[in-house]
């Protein structure tokens, strides 16, 4: 069963492939780009905190098992943008130095076969693409850039604003958060045609106004609309990779649409699916040619799984912080050491930002016992008045038996972590800053943020679990991720990331998905025949409005 036949297929339409499906799409080949998911749903509820973060109601309904038997809910998101709908919407650069071996008290995170040189252009490229806001020279670890960002920084609200001048009074670097974000502001407002309104659920919710750079507002509809030749299949859940008779390169795909059977063939695939399914997808696609999964003769798919040490807290301000809009500060004179000599620690902490602004209802689904310890008197709602609220992240290391793997027919997840030390000291440096900046050193964690049910980290930030290198023995893909052994399948999702530093992966697979495209053109012999797709003007209805 063959099914339709394309030029490329695309599996997947997050950041990695809904803009490897915007590039190609240009070229006027045709191009399938496929989503287990469906359109999110615009709705009130989408901006409903209990639903979204308390009770998770649009995480992907599967039961994953962990390394030590015990059940959980992964925070996936199948939807047309993937995870994008929900994320964070920062949109940072590796630094350069992530790029090379760097070393931590866990073991050593290991140089990227490509440098920082290679990627830059695309990272400009990337940035202007999601409309990312933000300031060059602020950031004492960004690497550096032959442009400045296209749009100017988000601006910090009045209490943000008062942080900042504190961490900048106490020596240290505040800068504004590179945002990707369909923003136009005057005076810190947003004008009347702006699709962000600055509200306080742009982090970690689904955005009903469109206003947040997700891929399926940047990449996927501008797309569809302005090239014929690109078709979208959604609620397609692909079961297999299908190989020739001697496994030497993809033909194309079989799986499900709606439940009834479906396939499709192409000279090209991409998959994007998101490290953890991309590896389920090549480990169920094995065949007598390739017995333990697509791609797997280095025994790698789906090991190296990294998702960063990850932990979002909530601290009291000493005055009301009446903040909407918190994510516009970030924090990295940590990022590659200790400065203080005192402390007597030589290797990387980590990076420090604000994120979305907590209410009564997450302060309520948090929990009593560490709120009621120092605040025994105040309601939830004082508390979530009073909350500042930071994501901390620090960079993992990638080992072999961190891995994602079928066990029983059930999809299991091994994870131990490390650089633990690390975070903890992180940790109180935020604390050492907060009590410094007229805020209670006492940080409460939001455990709910991470996802549902899910271990500190959870499945955010995933990464790794098909590495790219330049030996096949100990990588999955090459160094234009085409998958070790197949001559025509791709990867740009986060799981060709052989290390993750400590900030946010979304741009580098944006980037990434650009720089391969670039070499799938070049590889069909294709050229340019239709214009970049414009984004959808918010003042103008997309379709004829009713007589």
């Amino acid at each position: 069963m063959q099914g339709e036949r394309y030029d490329v297929i695309i599996i997947g339409s997050g950041p990695g492939g809904g803009t490897m499906a915007w590039r190609l799409a240009q070229t006027g080949k045709r191009i399938l780009l496929v989503e287990r998911g469906d359109y999110l749903r615009r709705e009130p509820r989408n901006w409903d905190s209990q639903a979204v973060i308390v009770d998770g109601y649009y995480q992907a309904k599967e039961t994953w098992y962990s390394s030590d038997g015990k059940s959980f809910h992964p925070g996936l998101h199948y939807y047309v943008g993937g995870n994008s709908k929900f994320y964070g919407s920062i949109l940072f650069r590796l630094r350069e130095k992530d790029f090379g071996e760097i070393r931590h008290q866990d073991g050593l995170s290991p140089a990227w076969p490509v440098g920082y040189d290679e990627f830059e252009p695309y990272y400009q490229a990337a940035e202007e693409l999601f409309h990312v806001h933000g300031l060059r020279g602020e950031d004492p670890t960004e690497p550096w850039a032959k442009k400045p960002y296209a749009h100017p920084p988000v601006t910090h609200e009045p209490r943000i604003e008062q942080l900042s001048e504190d961490l900048k009074r106490e020596g240290h670097h505040p800068f504004h958060l590179p945002v990707g974000v369909r923003l136009q502001e005057r005076d810190g407002q947003p004008l009347s045609t702006s699709p962000c309104i600055k509200c306080e659920s742009f982090d970690g919710f689904p955005c009903p106004t469109n206003g947040k750079s997700d891929a399926q507002v940047m990449c996927v509809d501008p797309a569809l609309r302005d090239c014929p030749n690109l078709t979208l299949s959604t609620r397609t859940y692909v079961e297999r990779l299908v190989t020739d008779a001697a496994g030497h390169s993809v033909t194309g795909i079989e799986g499900t649409r709606d439940g009834k059977p479906f396939a499709a063939s192409a000279d090209l695939v991409v998959v994007a699916c998101g490290a953890l399914s991309s590896a389920l997808l090549m480990l169920r696609s094995a065949t007598d040619k390739h017995p333990d999964g697509l791609a797997n003769a280095s025994g790698q798919v789906g090991r190296n799984y990294m998702r960063h040490n990850n932990s979002t807290v909530l601290a009291i301000s000493k005055i009301p912080n009446p903040t909407r809009f918190q994510k516009t500060l970030g924090v990295n004179d940590f990022y590659f050491g200790d400065p203080d000599p005192k402390d007597n620690w030589e290797f990387p902490l980590g990076h420090i930002q604000m994120v979305g602004k907590s209410d009564g209802a997450q302060v309520h689904g948090e929990g009593l016992p560490g709120f009621l310890q120092w605040f025994p008197e105040k309601p939830f709602d004082w508390i979530a008045k009073h909350s500042v609220d930071f994501w901390l992240t620090t960079e993992d290391i990638p080992k072999a038996e961190n891995r994602i793997f079928y066990k029983g027919g059930k999809v299991h997840l091994d994870l131990t972590e490390t650089n633990a030390e690390a975070h903890k000291r992180l940790r109180r440096k935020l604390q050492e800053l907060c009590d410094k900046t007229h805020i209670h050193p006492h940080l409460f964690d939001r455990s709910l943020y991470l996802g549902k049910d899910v271990p500190i980290g959870g499945t955010a930030h995933q990464a790794g679990t098909l590495r790219f290198g330049t030996d096949p023995a100990t990588s999955v893909l090459d160094r234009d991720c085409k998958a070790h052994g197949l001559d025509n399948l791709y990867v740009t999702d986060a799981s060709f990331f052989p290390s993750i530093g400590a900030v946010n992966p979304t741009l580098t697979i944006i980037a990434n998905a650009l720089r391969v495209a670039d070499r799938l053109i070049a590889r069909l012999g294709a050229h340019d025949e239709i214009p970049a797709p414009r984004l959808f003007d918010h003042t103008e209805p997309s379709e004829p409005l009713p007589a």
